[in-house]
Formats: C-alpha cells, structure tokens, sequence
C-alpha cells in the first residue's frame, strides 16, 4: 500500500523503515556502510511524474534528465493537456524517441479521458496498481514499479529488471554473474515489507561504488 500517512517525515520514516530492514537481514548493514546515507527521493506524481519515468527509460541519468528539463521548458510544466498540445517536431528536439512519444501521447489521452485516474492507482496494493498501469501499451514493469515507489510512495515495491540493482546485490552478496530479475525477485522476497528501502539502499550502494547515480528521478 502507499507511503505512511502519518505526520512523520519522509526522512523519519525512511529511516524507521531501514533500520527494521537490516533487523531483517543484517547481511545488509555492511551493504549500508560502504552506500552511506540513504534518503528519500520523492517526485511528483501523476502524468508529469510518470512522464519522467518514461523519460528515463534505459539512459543514463545525465541524458534523462537533459530530456526532461527540455520537455519542461517547451510545455511549461508537463500535464496531459500540455504533452498533447506539443508536434511530434518539437517532442524529438527534445530528444524524445518516437516510441516514448507515443507511449506518453496514449497516457495522456487516457488521463484527459478518464480512463486512468492516478489517486485511484495509487490506494491500490501494489500488485494491483502495477498491473493497472501496465495494462498501457509502452507501460512496463520497470516504469511501473518506479513510479510507484517514487511517486506514488508505496514501501514494498523493488524493481528487479532494474540493471543497476541487479549489478549491486550482485556485487553485495558475490553472486557471479548477477542475478537476473527472476532470481532477483526471489531474493528481494526476504525484505517485505520494506522491499521499497532496499532498493534505494542498493542504488545508494551501486552508486558509491562508481561515483554515480543509478536512476534518473
């Protein structure tokens, strides 16, 4: 379910969260020493934050985030209405490829219709709310499960088919080679309900290991 409601904050609960996950694995607290601290990134949710998602599909962080800074400037602020008052010209200057056009041409039809309402997604169980947005053609697992968890806030979502994860419990736990997202899955298994705060413990991890980020949000 979506992020605690109560009048803590994000960094409070973040850090209630990992301290209960190495209590459930204290294999990972040598994992948080070489990561440092772990903080809670938080983005906007609804069309502009899943639009950033897309924009973030299999780039390096400097490169998504290029994009989006662009496609912000064009829309001046990026809701569904903006996104659809853009040309597909305009849309590539940015430097957005033609299938993440689309993809993001049908999302923002769908909310403009109706036929996808954020908040209803978002009080959805986690399962359920991946599989509401990945009934959306261009709308996989990966984009699913970011979003969810950086926008949306729910806890126990870790998005195995992540590369950069993969690599880092790899390397943690010296499995050679890394785990594929199936084994990935099966592992991450023994960190609900905080399979959310793994993951960023892990890009954390992944990131101080080669002095860069692991995911453009």
């Amino acid at each position: 379910m979506p992020a605690n409601t109560s009048n803590s904050s994000p960094e409070e609960i973040l850090r209630q969260r990992l301290q209960s996950l190495l209590q459930l694995d204290p294999r990972l607290t040598q994992v948080h020493n070489i990561a440092g601290p772990v903080l809670p990134r938080i983005s906007t949710p609804g069309f502009a934050g899943l639009a950033r998602v897309v924009c973030g599909q299999q780039l390096s962080v400097a490169s998504a985030s290029a994009i989006w800074n662009r496609l912000e400037a064009q829309s001046g602020g990026v809701t569904p209405e903006s996104f659809l008052a853009l040309d597909e010209t305009t849309l590539r200057s940015v430097g957005l490829s033609r299938s993440k056009h689309l993809t993001l041409k049908n999302m923002a039809q769908v909310v403009v219709s109706g036929h996808l309402d954020f908040a209803v997604v978002h009080g959805l169980p986690a399962e359920e709310a991946i599989a509401r947005l990945t009934k959306h053609k261009g709308i996989g697992p990966w984009t699913a499960e970011i979003y969810l968890m950086f926008c949306a806030g729910h806890p126990d979502i870790f998005p195995a088919g992540d590369l950069a994860l993969q690599k880092a419990v790899g390397e943690a736990f010296g499995i050679d080679p890394f785990p594929d997202r199936r084994a990935l899955i099966s592992i991450a298994a023994d960190w609900a309900p905080h399979r959310a705060t793994a993951a960023l413990l892990f890009w954390r991890f992944y990131a101080a290991r080669r002095n860069r980020e692991g995911v453009a949000l």
